[in-house]
């Protein structure tokens, strides 16, 4: 029943907007990995890609490079906020739009050194180097002056999704699990200050999900139970010490929000409990994947008729009804993000 007021919430407000004809923000920017990626990796050399089918089989616009069935977390956002998609910041070669850009990258993550081993990737560091580019040399030729940017940038919602990528490498093992969490942290908060400096007042960083869970550690890895709780308590490291760092920036930059995207705890209920959430399979992926269900999906072979009662899509990705859920939460419910995004975006 809370899952349905807040999709019917969430929808009102985007009626509202949409009939309005004012956005409830000027844009939107997404940084993160390949569950926020839209399509940048389809133009960089790597094999980390998703722009074939069965991919994007129920997005309107097709395999654009989603490593989902549909629409991703940021897409149900940008809906919610009235604004389009904002689209793969590597398609743009001339005019950049205003109401804002994607620039996650899959398989790269908060470290540089994240997913190279796959090809090339945008690190956070590099996807905040595309955005100072945007910030400087494209976003200025749409606005009178500097204040008059700042205003804009001040009143645009960033959302970050990253971290997960670094935890399946090869670096995590060279650190315990509390000194790995701390560098990954301190590496974030830097990343946020950068992004502040830049103009950015308002920043949701969502929490690694519970990756212990994921079909490629189930099925490759011994365990008790759904998940890989070992993987799992991992990332608890990480996300346990997130709203600490996110409420110090808070504190000490002038006019920012940082927010806590507190969506672990969500996706693991779901997992666990799928039926309160209206979901059916909560273990295996929808599509036929590479490596017994531990990979991507296999191209052009046809996925599961009932998508949307899936939890997983492939072998490490999410449905389009589990990022629903996971955006809808964070919109309307203050136990997931706090402010919510609708609170945020009157702030």
């Amino acid at each position: 029943m809370t899952a349905l007021i807040i999709f019917f919430s969430l929808l009102q407000y985007h009626l509202i907007s949409s009939v309005c004809g004012a956005p409830l923000a000027p844009a939107l920017y997404v940084f993160g990995d390949s569950l926020f990626d839209s399509g940048n990796n389809n133009i960089l050399p790597t094999v980390s890609k998703a722009n074939f089918e069965p991919y994007g089989v129920d997005f309107a616009e097709g395999d654009t490079g989603r490593f989902s069935n549909g629409r991703l977390a940021p897409d149900f956002i940008a809906e919610f906020l009235g604004l389009p998609y904002p689209p793969p910041c590597l398609s743009f070669r001339v005019s950049t739009p205003v109401t804002g850009l994607n620039y996650a990258s899959a398989s790269c993550g908060i470290l540089s050194e994240t997913g190279q081993s796959l090809g090339r990737c945008l690190s956070l560091d590099n996807q905040i180097d595309l955005f100072q580019r945007t910030v400087e040399s494209s976003l200025p030729n749409h606005f009178k002056g500097p204040n008059e940017l700042m205003d804009y940038l001040s009143k645009s919602i960033l959302v970050v999704g990253t971290g997960s990528n670094d935890y399946m490498s090869d670096t995590s093992k060279q650190y315990t699990p509390q000194e790995f969490a701390q560098l990954l942290l301190d590496k974030l908060s830097l990343n946020f200050q950068r992004l502040y400096s830049l103009g950015a007042r308002k920043v949701v960083m969502f929490e690694i999900g519970p990756i212990g869970c994921i079909p490629s550690m189930t099925r490759t890895n011994q365990h008790n139970g759904k998940c890989v709780e070992e993987s799992n308590q991992l990332v608890e490291y990480f996300n346990d010490n997130l709203l600490g760092m996110l409420k110090n920036l808070t504190s000490t930059l002038p006019n920012s929000i940082f927010v806590r995207g507190h969506v672990y705890w969500l996706g693991y209920d779901a997992i666990m409990n799928p039926s309160k959430y209206g979901l059916v399979d909560t273990s295996n992926p929808c599509c036929e994947t590479w490596a017994n269900g531990t990979s991507a999906c296999i191209p052009n072979l046809q996925p599961c008729p009932n998508p949307d009662q899936h939890f997983f899509f492939d072998g490490y990705h999410l449905t389009e009804s589990v990022y629903s859920l996971l955006a809808s939460h964070c919109i309307g419910d203050g136990s997931v993000c706090s402010p919510t995004l609708k609170e945020l975006v009157t702030m």
